[in-house]
C-alpha cells in the first residue's frame, strides 16, 4: 500500500491549513496517511554558526525521513505576510542542509488557504516558484479562499470548490 504524508506549513494548534490537508488526504483512497504536525518537530532557528557548533538537529533529520519514506506529499501552506510561516521556513532550511533536493521528487499536492478571498495565493506562488529547485514535483496545486465561509465540520461546503479540490486530488493520486 502506498503511503502519503499530509501536513500544514504552520505550528498553529487550530490551523485551517492542517484542516484542509487532512480533508484532502481523506479523499485519497487506498493509501496509508501519516498526518504530521510541525509542533512535534521543534527546532532552533537555523543559523550557520549553530549548525557548525552543534550539527543538524535530529528533528530535521526525522522530518526529512518522513518525506523520503513516503510515496507522496500533501502540504497546505499558511501565508504570513505573503510568505511562508517562520516555523515552516525554518524546518525547510534545516532539511535543505541535509539534502538540497529535500522534496525528493515525490508527487506533491500543494495547497494554501486563508480566511480571505485570495486563499493564500501569494505563498502558493512563492512555493511553486521555489520548490522545483529543491526536488519538488508539484503535480497539482489548490488555493482555497475564504476558509470560514467554505469549510465546516471537516469538509468543504462550497460544491464548486469541493469539485475543484477533488479533481486536484485525483491528479495527485494518479501520480503516486
Amino acid at each position: 500500500m502506498k503511503k502519503i504524508i499530509a501536513f500544514a506549513g504552520t505550528n498553529s494548534k487550530t490551523s485551517i491549513n492542517k484542516q484542509l490537508a487532512i480533508y484532502a488526504s481523506s479523499l485519497v483512497e487506498d493509501v496509508a496517511v501519516d498526518v504530521l504536525d510541525l509542533n512535534d518537530f521543534e527546532l532552533p532557528i537555523y543559523g550557520i554558526d549553530l549548525e557548525n557548533e552543534k550539527g543538524i538537529p535530529d528533528n530535521a533529520k526525522t522530518f526529512l525521513e518522513h518525506i523520503k519514506s513516503s510515496d507522496g506529499i500533501i502540504l497546505s501552506l499558511a501565508e504570513h505576510n505573503g510568505a511562508y510561516a517562520t516555523v515552516f521556513k525554518n524546518i525547510f532550511d534545516w532539511m535543505s542542509r541535509i539534502d538540497g533536493k529535500l522534496w525528493s521528487e515525490k508527487p506533491m499536492l500543494l495547497m494554501a488557504t486563508s480566511p480571505g478571498g485570495r486563499g493564500g495565493a501569494t505563498v502558493l506562488e512563492v512555493a511553486k516558484g521555489r520548490f522545483p529547485f529543491m526536488g519538488g514535483n508539484i503535480v497539482a496545486d489548490f488555493s482555497f479562499p475564504s476558509f470560514f465561509d467554505n469549510f465546516s465540520e471537516g469538509k468543504i461546503t462550497n460544491e464548486d470548490l469541493d469539485k475543484q479540490l477533488k479533481e486536484k486530488v485525483e491528479t495527485f493520486k494518479v501520480a503516486l
